[in-house]
């Protein structure tokens, strides 16, 4: 079963997170979950295998100056137990009907170098390589 994701979902959210590389606290997602679908351009949606969130998806709408509008991908995990069952597929797809039903002609996904088995998910789901491009980062302080 594939559903909005709730607070409810904060602690499950955490470790899938974590076992995406981006280890976050309860609390945190909680605040961030709560902070994103709030906006209104974001959703987050989760598979439930036996009642239990075995994966989620984050996808957003995006509009640029110089590109247009899209949505994009911002974040897929499927528990390292429920692999290679269909989820992310099934997951993939409802960020896809998501973003059709916002308008979106494109769905974006950015996938790091490093994980060579991400992009051949992603192509065989349709998805091409259009870029490779580095991403820069730089610690800003506020006043």
């Amino acid at each position: 079963m594939i559903r909005d994701a709730r607070p409810e979902d904060a602690p499950r959210l955490a470790v899938l997170s974590g076992q995406l590389g981006y280890p976050a606290t309860e609390a945190e997602v909680r605040v961030r979950l709560a902070t994103l679908t709030g906006r209104g351009d974001h959703a987050f949606l989760v598979v439930e295998v036996q009642g239990v969130v075995a994966g989620w998806i984050g996808v957003r709408t995006e509009l640029s100056l110089e590109g247009g509008g899209y949505a994009e991908i911002v974040g897929l995990i499927v528990d390292e137990h429920h692999r290679s069952k269909g989820l992310g597929e099934d997951l993939v797809s409802a960020a896809e009907a998501w973003a059709a039903k916002r308008g979106a002609k494109r769905l974006r996904v950015r996938s790091n170098v490093m994980r060579e088995r991400a992009h051949r998910f992603y192509e065989r789901l349709g998805y091409t390589i259009t870029k490779r491009q580095a991403v820069f980062d730089k610690d800003v302080e506020s006043d």
